[in-house]
């Protein structure tokens, strides 16, 4: 449940910028997912969960990176490597802005890779805010300095995870 409290001095325009509701701003706009059924088309088993019904209950362990024999540390520069080379089955980035593509009538997409795809969606939560006037905020980072950056990495690092598996 995102937080109503009041932003500080720090956020001086407030309202203008899709990031600062994340994630509302998004997932009030896809399905509804039931159980333990999770993703943009709720065919994912959340997080901690496995099976073709999403009802084994997964632990995963996450091995210390210094802690890695080299035959396992060679296997997660494999994957990264192929994450690199593969394109996302599920998602396209925007190569324009809503008005670049006419009020949505001109579709500007491309495809990505899974790698970049992380690359992209990190930069996004980052990046400067572009204000209505043409002018830019380039002091916000909603990823980094703002309450959401605990639970906000968290969830990216999960995708992240998940791909990559």
């Amino acid at each position: 449940v995102p937080s109503n409290s009041p932003v500080g001095a720090q956020f001086p325009f407030s309202g203008i910028d899709d990031r600062e509701n994340w994630p509302i701003v998004f997932y009030n706009r896809t399905c509804q997912c039931q159980g333990n059924f999770m993703g943009y088309n709720c065919g994912e088993c959340r997080f901690g969960y496995t099976g073709p019904n999403c009802t084994v209950r997964r632990n995963m362990i996450r091995k210390e990176i210094f802690r890695m024999t080299t035959a396992e540390k060679d296997k997660l520069i494999a994957y990264l490597n192929l994450a690199k080379r593969t394109t996302s089955p599920d998602y396209v980035i925007a190569t324009g802005t809503y008005e670049q593509m006419n009020n949505g009538s001109n579709p500007m997409f491309a495809d990505i890779n899974v790698y970049d795809l992380f690359v992209w969606l990190h930069y996004y939560a980052s990046r400067d805010a572009f204000l209505e006037d043409g002018s830019v905020w380039a002091d916000i980072d909603f990823a980094h300095e703002a309450p959401g950056f605990l639970p906000w990495h968290r969830f990216f690092l999960l995708l992240w995870e998940r791909e990559i598996q």
